[in-house]
């Protein structure tokens, strides 16, 4: 069998939701929390090997929540994303609060990745069909030794991705006619507006983008050599900050465009018709936890998900 693994960042600061853990908020009929149904998902179709990325200042709330109880049933590994992880000779911006981002996420996660991983947020919920076809895709095509990168990703439709509560991020993608990724735009504040999003750019122009627009949900599957380029990127990230840029982050769809654009990787979009929700606004959680109940009473899960 071969080696796959979920990595989870779970070391978001949860600010828009008020300043709670968000990640680590109930939703499901027995105290669920969205990472249960991922995990639930991600070894349903195969993967077999857990590691979270989190904060060292979260670490016990954490494994009380929901890490020790994930340990009794696969292999689990702990990475830590903090401010002052830097390459040598670099030192943390004395005003700098915000992540550097999940391109560095991942990058803490790097002594504990050796095998194709799939990458995924903390408080999204992707449903089925993207582990599914993401860990089929490692399996039987991934070329992990290709110069040329070899990536997958779960491409949501955008009508199936927005919250009812407020704006949020999206990687708008471009796919050609045979389903392989023409380039990445982060676009922020997207609200529906009849058959179109409305959202701004990097400098704050206003976009539109039409609901039924691939878009990347930080769903990425990677091979383990993909975290040497992110060694290599990182100090190039940091060297390209203009002084005083505390709030700049070194984001994977970013990192993957430019990739793309260069040549230097190949990604091929599977869709999934899967109807994303997550708790990005305080909001958004009795709708996250009618979501799931309405799932359970189909049958999709269990009433309770895992053993206590």
């Amino acid at each position: 069998m071969k080696n796959t693994a979920l990595v989870i960042m779970a070391a978001g600061i949860g600010s828009r939701f008020g300043g709670g853990i968000k990640q680590l908020e109930p939703v499901g009929p027995s105290g669920e929390i969205i990472m249960d149904y991922s995990i639930h998902d991600a070894l349903e179709a195969g993967f077999n090997k857990i590691v979270f990325i989190i904060r060292k200042d979260l670490e016990e709330d954490f494994k009380e929540i929901i890490g020790r109880r994930i340990e009794k049933i696969a292999p689990v590994e702990y990475a830590y994303q903090e401010l002052t992880d830097l390459p040598a000779g670099y030192e943390k911006p004395a005003d700098r609060t915000k992540p550097w981002g999940t391109g560095q996420a991942i990058l803490c996660a790097k002594q504990v990745i050796h095998e194709p991983f799939i990458v995924i947020n903390a408080d999204d919920y992707y449903g089925k069909e993207g582990f599914k076809k993401i860990h089929e895709y490692m399996v039987n095509q991934m070329d992990t030794e290709s110069e040329v990168f070899d990536i997958c990703m779960g491409g949501f439709i955008l009508g199936n991705t927005l919250s009812e509560n407020g704006g949020v991020t999206r990687g708008v993608c471009q796919v050609d006619d045979n389903g392989v990724l023409i380039d990445v735009t982060e676009t922020y504040e997207l609200q529906k507006d009849g058959d179109v999003a409305r959202g701004r750019d990097d400098d704050g122009n206003p976009v539109e983008v039409p609901i039924g627009q691939h878009v990347s949900m930080n769903m990425w599957g990677l091979a383990p050599a993909f975290l040497e380029e992110l060694e290599r990127g990182f100090p190039v990230f940091l060297d390209g900050l203009k002084e005083g840029d505390i709030k700049t982050e070194y984001l994977l769809p970013r990192i993957i465009d430019r990739l793309v654009r260069a040549g230097r990787a190949r990604v091929t979009v599977l869709e999934t018709p899967d109807k994303w929700f997550g708790v990005t606004y305080r909001e958004d959680k009795p709708t996250v936890a009618a979501a799931i109940q309405e799932l359970v009473a189909d049958g999709v899960y269990p009433e309770k998900l895992f053993a206590r």
